[in-house]
């Protein structure tokens, strides 16, 4: 059985967020998704992902990084996107969130991030040793949280196109940067956003299995 919540509100500071938490009977740890830019939680990729998550008895959290507000002043000026350290504290405050659910307030955490979101994921995780126990980008932009990588002390799984090139090098990059015990996965035949048949679906096991291996 799987219990949901449908259209969590999440107050971080001035703003409420929007979401929907999923937590699966019997969840050992739970998993919160930080999308790219001009992404939300209605993300069909993060929600393909999402599923093969709580197939596995992973507890997932899809929640908007932004206002509507926000977002739409963002789709007019590019304001926010590229503000990886608000995104950042976004994702610190929906993990504080799950801290006090009586749902999940037991239970371990992860990040999936995608796009610029793998970089406020990981900038997060930095900021939260204790709390986060494993993080995986998809298509991410690492480089974008240069200054944190040294910190992260969670394991991390990277997953790029093996047609998304430019990607590739910056996560090679990044990766140089980190301590932490990493992986570079790179999925031959995808491009950025992994649409290819089949594609998605072998982020959405690797990551599956990543996650299962360390939210104990």
């Amino acid at each position: 059985m799987i219990h949901q919540k449908t259209a969590v509100k999440i107050p971080i500071g001035s703003v409420v967020l929007e979401g929907n938490l999923t937590v699966p009977s019997g969840a050992k740890g739970a998993v919160l998704f930080a999308h790219g830019s001009g992404s939300s939680r209605f993300s069909p990729r993060n929600q393909y992902v999402a599923k093969f998550f709580n197939a596995q008895k992973i507890g997932t959290l899809l929640f908007d990084l932004l206002t509507n507000e926000e977002d739409q002043e963002d789709i007019e000026t590019a304001e926010y996107r590229f503000n990886i350290n608000l995104l950042a504290e976004r994702l610190i405050g929906a993990t504080e969130w799950l801290n006090k659910d009586p749902d999940t307030k037991n239970i371990v955490f992860g990040y999936f991030g995608a796009s610029t979101g793998a970089a406020a994921a990981l900038i997060a995780a930095a900021k939260l040793p204790n709390d986060i126990a494993a993080v995986v980008s998809r298509g991410g932009r690492p480089d974008l949280a240069a200054d944190y990588l040294p910190r992260v002390v969670a394991p991390t799984l990277l997953l790029v196109g093996g047609l998304d090139t430019v990607v590739i090098e910056l996560n090679r990059q990044a990766m140089e940067q980190m301590s932490a015990e990493k992986k570079l996965v790179i999925i031959p035949g995808a491009t950025h956003l992994f649409e290819e048949p089949g594609k998605l679906e072998e982020v959405a096991k690797l990551s599956t299995d990543w996650f299962l291996r360390y939210l104990r």
